[in-house]
């Protein structure tokens, strides 16, 4: 039995596997602006949040173009992936091993809430979850406040939440909000960006099942 009571996910890169179809994304928007691309590994090594200032850091100008049409435009792209992409392996089995444990789960993502709740019931996991928390635009700044509100509406403290997600970001998310946190390797950042963070790193969702059952 473990010590958790409920587990907050990401979604991109977590357990969708999308950042093949990000950097693909991206890179047609460079194509159009008449840029070379960049590669899956420099957009591993890069990416971060608040999106709009990795943007920045990659050469765009929002004094010429605004990030509200830069966003419009990479989420419209990104839409029509979407459904190309799969779970990452072990993702749905990884989740129900959960449920199975008695723990009750959601997911916390920077994708917007709508489209959320859309991709979630393609795959057919929406209803693995109690509650789905996207933001309300296509912006993709922090969920660090959706975050505090979600742990708050659980009735939970943080001792009793695991965290898992892929990125830098997901670990300060974990970190304000108090809850503890594990960051998968296959997302959006590589293993060794994720190891200056001092958590657990996991290779694959495969393992979520059994960390869990080691945190007694």
């Amino acid at each position: 039995m473990t010590r958790y009571r409920h587990i907050i996910w990401d979604w991109n890169g977590t357990l969708i596997d999308d950042a093949q179809a990000c950097v693909e994304v991206l890179n047609e928007i460079l194509a159009r602006r008449g840029r070379g691309p960049v590669s899956y590994e420099q957009y591993r090594e890069d990416f971060d949040f608040p999106v709009k200032d990795y943007y920045s850091r990659i050469g765009f100008d929002f004094t010429v173009e605004p990030y509200e049409e830069l966003a419009h435009e990479y989420i419209e792209a990104y839409r029509k992936k979407q459904f190309q992409c799969r779970l990452h392996a072990g993702a749905e089995k990884a989740l129900r091993s959960c449920l199975e444990m008695g723990l009750t789960q959601s997911i916390l993502s920077a994708y917007q809430q709508e489209l959320l709740e859309e991709i979630t019931g393609f795959f057919g996991i929406k209803e693995l979850f109690v509650r789905l928390v996207g933001l309300d635009d296509h912006y993709a700044h922090s969920k660090l406040d959706n975050g505090r509100e979600l742990l708050a509406e659980l009735c939970l403290k943080g001792p009793e939440v695991l965290l898992v997600g892929d990125t830098l970001h997901d670990r300060q998310v974990a970190k304000e909000i108090g809850t503890d946190c594990v960051l998968i390797c296959n997302g959006h950042h590589p293993r060794h960006r994720l190891q200056k963070c001092g958590v657990k790193i996991l290779e694959s969702l495969t393992q979520v099942p059994i960390f869990l059952k080691k945190q007694c």
